[in-house]
């Protein structure tokens, strides 16, 4: 019995993960080629003998589910399941498992990095030293900002308590918000409109679904405040990148910061620009926090083949 493991980079820091699902008597089928997988290339690794895939971004789709006639437990190795076609998988009666809670205390530290570091203009400052101008700038102050936290689930919840030692007014807006944690925390809910058009800092913690997507267009952009930033690091399709572009070029806002993208590798136009700050979605690329996915993604792989007598 075989498990592919489709993610690039699933065991690059250490062996824990895949000797587990060794000792269960799986046999493994890795990546080899260093890079987020096609369809074609996924196809490419599988056999009648795989009975598992354990997923990062790449999309799982539904050709690849049917193509595997002995699949059972689908892991995602992070939160979002947008890439995976959960549809077939029920009807396949395929188990799919996502990591829900490790990444959020790395991905809250990248925001309130990210937040820090554009108010003190931390990237153009870096940027002048290295062109040999010293040259300072005037930053801002995190310390009594209004910010606007577009989705209260596990992320935004740390990014709160974070965020408490610096006696910010916190806004959020969520579907469903946890009401016990929002008067323990003393967070305002608010409409989307009316977060993104009154808050100082505002951060994307939202899935992917036909009414987040480009929750962030030219309509939310044009509402903000001059001196406004915006920082995601969700999802890319949370955001219009061309409208965000235009906006930051005619200095509309102050800046942004993006860590996810519509297309990745993201090669756009927002390179071009010295008012936001660009990462190559590295929300949980922490050591400590990939080796936990990593064993949480496998245990979930190993007791939903156990819940289907594969093993």
């Amino acid at each position: 019995m075989k498990v592919v493991i489709s993610s690039r980079s699933f065991g690059k820091i250490n062996n824990d993960a895949i000797n587990l699902l060794k000792k269960s008597g799986l046999e493994t089928v890795i990546n080899p080629h260093g890079k987020k997988l096609s369809e074609e290339e996924i196809l490419d690794l599988i056999d009648e003998n795989v009975v598992g895939i354990i997923a990062g971004t790449e999309k799982i789709t539904e050709k690849i589910i049917t193509n595997t006639p002995k699949l059972k437990v689908i892991s995602r190795y992070g939160v979002g399941m947008e890439n995976v076609d959960l549809k077939t998988a029920k009807q396949k009666e395929i188990l799919v498992y996502n990591t829900p809670e490790t990444p959020a205390l790395a991905v809250a530290e990248l925001t309130l990095t990210l937040m820090l570091s554009l108010l003190k203009k931390i990237n153009k400052l870096d940027r002048h030293i290295r062109e040999d101008k010293w040259k300072a700038e005037m930053g801002n102050l995190l310390t009594n900002k209004k910010i606007g936290i577009l989705g209260l689930g596990r992320i935004g919840k740390k990014l709160v308590e974070f965020l408490k030692p610096f006696e910010c007014s916190i806004y959020a807006y969520d579907i469903k918000p946890d009401r016990e944690f929002v008067k323990k925390h003393n967070i305002k809910l608010a409409s989307a409109e009316e977060l993104i058009k009154n808050s100082d800092v505002i951060t994307l913690h939202l899935p992917i679904t036909e009414e987040t997507k480009n929750i962030i267009s030219v309509k939310e952009l044009d509402s903000m405040k001059k001196n406004t930033i915006l920082i995601n690091t969700a999802r890319g399709q949370l955001l219009d990148e061309k409208a965000l572009y235009n906006t930051l070029k005619e200095g509309k806002i102050a800046g942004a910061a993006i860590d996810a993208f519509q297309n990745e590798p993201y090669k756009g136009e927002l390179t071009r620009l010295d008012n936001v700050i660009l990462t190559p979605h590295i929300g949980t690329a922490t050591v400590e926090t990939r080796i936990d996915m990593e064993l949480e993604a496998t245990t979930k792989m190993i007791n939903g083949l156990k819940e289907k007598k594969v093993l």
